[in-house]
């Protein structure tokens, strides 16, 4: 690579965009996929909805487990080839899947896959390709997916390093000659701050360091507990088993609920593009999670409460749920779908904040993995229960919120300690206030007070007398 070269940041940011592409189309595929009647001719019905679960939640299986040195791998070996040796693993995983004859050969190809990680995409080819008369109705979203992975596969040979794990090797001519490529008007200031963070933060923090000290300590809890509940909000419940869901809810025609489901991430595409580029950043980060995990959690209550109601056996409960859903979605989409992930980095320090990072979506993936497990099995046991499940699980977490999470937005790293340290001192005082006003007498003064009231009861006898 010469310095006569050029880079176009959105181009290469496209590009690599092509791994949530390959994620977007197994989520929204995998769903349609396991209820076509061409894929239940090939491996037969399910015995029960277990193995339904189990089958989706696969990919997430072998996910969650690289979760957990993936940064430490790119670090090591780069960004870049990172990417390029879980596109091809992916790719390979999809290639198993799509040539599956038996059900072994699918779920081995789901765990190749899921060594990585177009939602609406994936539901629209699956849309189309039911109609297929033979297997390649659910061999053809794995065969696109292969073909996406593939691509950035070999593509990413083409692209630079980044310049920050070229700092972070000390290669930092090479660093500075990329960042000229991509921005030869802003490459200065680009310089000195990133050598400013390199000489501040020169190695990252272990694990034992992370939670000896109390403030990054809670820090990660905190970012554990959000990405966490960012999958007990029921979002991927919804996206992996929408057909199922539209089906509960009254679509009984197969196409309808696939048409249904294609819509769900159409508005998950649509809406989550004007959050990105406006919404989050006018609403700020404490705002937007908690009144959209009240509002999920609203969503979420009412459909419970149609079903344990019987109200969802009405034409008008149908589609008040069917609507709710959609609803639920849009305010996912506009809130935690984004601002989640940016504040669990905002509130880090810089040397704890890889290892926060890598816990907090490491805790994403293994909810997310036992959620894809249970949600057809509690469906089944129960239309109702998922829905209340989800509702308490985003009250609680909108609760917290309101009790810990301060606002990041366009603070600094000074700052953001500032407002962390006043917004647990705010609420260290309101926890004191609501003590004091709940707190039992203690037994000395319970025992001074019976004495008391034993005297008054002697000298009230003694005058009656």
């Amino acid at each position: 690579m010469t310095r006569n070269n050029t880079w176009n940041i959105h181009a290469v940011a496209a590009f690599v965009s092509l791994s949530g592409i390959f994620f977007g189309l197994d989520t929204g595929a995998i769903g349609p996929i396991t209820v076509m009647p061409q894929f239940l001719d090939t491996f037969g019905k399910f015995r029960n909805h277990a193995i339904q679960g189990a089958l989706v939640a696969t990919i997430l299986f072998s996910a969650s487990a690289t979760s957990f040195f993936a940064g430490a791998l790119s670090d090591k070996i780069s960004r870049r080839r990172t990417i390029m040796i879980g596109a091809l693993t992916a790719a390979i995983g999809s290639a198993i899947e799509a040539s599956s004859v038996k059900l072994w050969m699918l779920v081995l190809g789901r765990l190749v896959a899921g060594v990585t990680i177009g939602i609406a995409s994936g539901y629209f080819i699956s849309y189309g390709t039911v109609k297929l008369s033979n297997s390649f109705s659910w061999r053809t979203p794995f065969i696109v997916q292969s073909v996406v992975a593939f691509t950035l596969a070999a593509g990413m040979e083409l692209l630079p390093y980044s310049p920050r794990w070229l700092l972070l090797v000390g290669r930092n001519d090479e660093a500075f000659e990329v960042m000229e490529q991509f921005d030869r008007n802003g490459v200065e200031r680009e310089k000195a701050e990133l050598l400013a963070r390199q000489e501040a933060d020169t190695t990252d923090a272990t694990l034992r360091e992370t939670f000896r000290d109390s403030t990054t300590r809670w820090k990660t809890i905190l970012a554990i507990f959000l990405m966490g509940m960012q999958q007990l909000s029921g979002i991927d419940a919804v996206l992996y088993f929408a057909p199922l869901i539209f089906q509960q809810a009254g679509l009984d025609s197969r196409n309808a609920s696939f048409l249904a489901s294609g819509i769900t991430g159409i508005v998950l595409v649509v809406v989550t593009i004007p959050a990105q580029l406006y919404l989050m950043d006018r609403w700020g980060r404490r705002p937007s999670i908690i009144w959209g995990g009240l509002s999920m959690g609203l969503c979420m209550l009412v459909i419970g409460s149609l079903y344990a109601s019987g109200g969802s056996k009405t034409t008008a409960g149908k589609w008040t749920i069917i609507s709710l859903i959609y609803l639920f979605t849009i305010a996912f989409s506009i809130t935690w779908a984004v601002v989640l992930k940016l504040f669990i980095i905002e509130v880090q320090p810089n040397r704890t904040r890889a290892i926060a990072s890598t816990l907090s979506h490491s805790s994403n993936w293994i909810v997310n993995t036992l959620v894809a497990l249970t949600t057809p099995l509690f469906l089944a046991k129960s239309p109702s229960g998922p829905y209340f499940l989800f509702a308490a699980c985003l009250l609680l977490t909108s609760l917290v919120c309101i009790l810990y999470v301060p606002e990041t937005l366009g603070r600094s790293l000074n700052e953001v300690d500032q407002v962390w340290n006043e917004r647990q001192e705010k609420t260290s005082n309101l926890l004191a206030r609501m003590q004091e006003k709940t707190k039992w007498p203690n037994s000395e003064v319970m025992t001074a007070r019976a004495e008391e009231i034993g005297l008054e009861r002697i000298e009230s006898t003694a005058t009656a007398h």
